[in-house]
C-alpha cells in the first residue's frame, strides 16, 4: 500500500518530468529571437545562482574532488545542451525530446567501453529496439534519413550518458545541492565564453523572452531539479526510471499541442519503440514480471 510520501514522490517525478517535456517548445520559440549559446549561458547562470544561494556555507565543505566532478560534470552539461540546443534549431521538438532520450539506453555501452563491465541482454535487446526506433522517427517527417538536428541529438544522448557516469565515478558524500551549483555554474562559463568568441548579434530580448528564458531557468532547471532529488527519494529506482522517461512523452505532446508537429503512424512508432527500449534499458524485464507494490 502507498503511502502519502511514495504518492507525493512519485507527483513530483511526474511534475518535473511535465516541465521538461514542454521547456522544448519554450526552447524552439525562443531560438528565433536570440543566439543559442547567449540563452543557454543565462539559463545557467540563473540556475547556478538559484542553487548556491539554498547551497550557501554548504559549498565551503566540498572536497576537492567533489568540486573537480562537479566541473566535469558541467562541461558534460554544457556540451549536452549545447549540442541537443542546436539539434533543436534544426528538427522539431517531439523529435529532439524522443531522440534525447536515447541517452538511457547507451549509459550501459560506455560503462562498457570505460569500465569493462558488460551489458546485460536486455541492454542490448534494448539498444536493437533503440535503432530500429530512431529508423522510424528518421523517416517520420518530410524527409528520408535522418537531418542534422536528429544527428545532433543523438550526440547530445552520448553526452547526457557521460554525465551519468562521471556522477556516479566522482561525486559521493556530498550534497546535490551543491553538485549542481557548481555544475551549473560551469556550464555558464563554457557557454559564456563560446558567446564571446562565437555569436556576434545583439540580443533583442522582449518582456517576453525574458519570461521563457526565466521560466526555464527557475522552472525547468532549479523546481524540476528539486522535484526529481525530492520524489527519488520516496520512489524506488525502477519506477523513478520509467516515470522520468516521460519527459519525451510530454515534449512530443507539446510539440503537437503548441508548435503543430504533424504525427504520423511511422513518427508514433519510433517514439513508442524508443520508449519501450528507454523502459527496458532502465528496468531490465521487471516491468513484464510485475513487483510488488510499495
Amino acid at each position: 500500500m502507498k503511502t502519502k510520501k511514495t504518492i507525493w514522490g512519485r507527483l513530483a517525478l511526474f511534475t518535473a518530468t511535465f516541465f521538461w517535456g514542454t521547456s522544448f517548445v519554450v526552447l524552439k520559440n525562443a531560438l528565433y529571437q536570440v543566439d543559442i549559446l547567449w540563452i543557454l549561458a543565462v539559463r545557467f547562470s540563473i540556475a547556478a545562482l538559484l542553487f548556491a544561494l539554498f547551497a550557501n556555507r554548504k559549498l565551503l565543505h566540498m572536497t576537492r574532488e567533489n568540486v573537480r566532478g562537479s566541473i566535469l560534470i558541467g562541461a558534460c552539461l554544457a556540451a549536452a545542451y549545447i549540442v541537443q540546443t542546436y539539434g533543436l534549431k534544426y528538427t522539431t521538438p517531439g523529435k529532439n525530446a524522443f531522440l534525447t532520450a536515447v541517452y538511457c539506453v547507451l549509459v550501459p555501452f560506455l560503462a562498457w567501453a570505460i569500465y569493462r563491465k558488460k551489458p546485460a541482454a536486455y541492454n542490448i535487446v534494448a539498444a536493437f529496439l533503440c535503432m530500429i526506433g530512431i529508423g522510424f522517427v528518421s523517416l517520420g517527417g518530410e524527409t528520408a534519413g535522418l537531418n542534422r538536428g536528429d544527428i545532433l541529438t543523438l550526440l547530445c544522448g552520448i553526452f547526457y550518458a557521460l554525465l551519468i557516469i562521471m556522477m556516479e565515478r566522482y561525486v559521493s558524500n556530498c550534497e546535490a545541492v551543491c553538485i549542481s551549483a557548481i555544475e551549473f555554474a560551469a556550464a555558464a562559463v563554457i557557454c559564456w565564453i563560446g558567446t564571446l568568441l562565437f555569436e556576434h548579434r545583439a540580443q533583442q530580448v522582449t518582456p517576453a523572452l525574458w519570461g521563457s528564458i526565466l521560466y526555464m531557468a527557475v522552472v525547468c532547471t532549479g523546481l524540476c531539479f528539486f522535484l526529481q532529488a525530492w520524489g527519488i527519494r520516496y520512489t524506488p529506482s525502477s519506477t523513478a526510471a520509467v516515470i522520468l522517461t516521460f519527459e519525451a512523452v510530454f515534449g512530443a505532446f507539446s510539440s503537437v499541442i503548441f508548435y503543430h508537429e504533424a504525427l504520423t503512424l511511422k513518427l508514433v512508432v519510433g517514439f513508442l519503440l524508443i520508449f519501450l527500449s528507454v523502459v527496458i534499458s532502465e528496468t531490465g524485464t521487471s516491468f513484464l514480471k510485475g513487483r510488488k507494490r510499495t
